[in-house]
């Protein structure tokens, strides 16, 4: 019988590090960062035409490479590196505008049910109990068939079901700030309910808004992509790590590279997404700071 807990134990020291110390994620980040933003002004290769000469051009550390395409070409002969580059451009773009829109609807609704309380509260939290229900691919779906994929269309639909699980946990703390005392010494003060959100409850939610946005930005990458893959998502010619996977699916057997490195595009992002989000919560959150000393 083999022994799996050495090896589980290596893995679990393996997260672990990376959740104290996440400089291998945020470098990695970074790098995907830079790339997208460099395809701006420079890129290797024209993302959209290829040379059809060019095709299924293997890696360059694999026999047949070259490396004037570092990471191969596709079935039109495109360079993988140029389309993963402008990929990142894309999906942090499109991350970025989405949290953006999601948050500021969580954070406003979010406010309003943990400080007003009642009716306001229920009828709040129960809209963040309706789009937690309807199943996010098939709602995604219908709306795209009705109004058509663009950048707008998804933006609105994921912001539309990203927003309650932020107001959610914003509502929360709102609940337990609201109890304290420089906030009932404002109210005792003559403060109107929206400058005491504004200049006393929402300052004392930055930490918990900001390990918020971390952790769900990757979501939002990652829901984007399902879409992509699905054909559904950012619309052609624009380069989405989803659909380039889609479309490198076919040729997974005989060259698994154009599948395989835009996944592996996504899975490092949100992963790096993740252990950021999960070392910011660590030292930002007072609660657990306590617990670590």
């Amino acid at each position: 019988m083999i022994d799996l807990e050495p090896k589980q134990g290596k893995l679990i020291s393996v997260g672990r590090f990376f959740k104290d110390y996440p400089v291998f994620p945020a470098v990695l980040l970074g790098t995907l960062i830079i790339m997208g933003l460099l395809s701006i002004f420079w890129s290797p290769h024209h993302p959209v035409r290829g040379d059809l000469r060019d095709r299924h051009i293997p890696p360059a550390w694999q026999e047949g490479g070259e490396w004037k395409h570092p990471f191969g070409t596709d079935q039109q002969g495109r360079d993988v590196l140029t389309r993963i580059m402008h990929g990142a451009r894309v999906s942090l773009t499109f991350a970025t505008a989405t949290m953006i829109t999601g948050l500021g609807l969580g954070l406003l609704f979010g406010c309003l049910a943990g400080y007003y309380g009642g009716h306001i509260d229920e009828i709040i939290m129960r809209f963040v109990d309706l789009a937690n229900a309807l199943p996010f691919i098939l709602a995604a779906l219908v709306v795209v068939s009705i109004f058509g994929s663009s950048f707008l269309t998804l933006l609105v639909i994921i912001s539309l079901f990203s927003w309650g699980g932020f107001a959610r946990q914003i509502r929360g703390e709102i609940l337990r700030i609201r109890e304290m005392d420089y906030v009932a010494l404002a109210r005792v003060a003559g403060a109107s309910p929206t400058r005491i959100i504004i200049k006393h409850l929402i300052p004392g939610i930055i930490n918990t808004t900001i390990v918020v946005a971390t952790l769900g930005t990757g979501g939002i990458i990652l829901a984007e992509s399902t879409l992509s893959f699905l054909g559904v998502g950012i619309p052609p010619p624009n380069p989405a790590w989803g659909s380039m996977v889609a479309q490198g699916r076919e040729y997974i057997d005989s060259s698994w590279w154009i599948a395989v490195i835009p996944g592996l595009g996504i899975a490092c992002t949100v992963l790096s997404l993740n252990f950021i989000g999960d070392w910011l919560r660590d030292k930002l959150d007072p609660m657990l700071r306590q617990q670590i000393n």
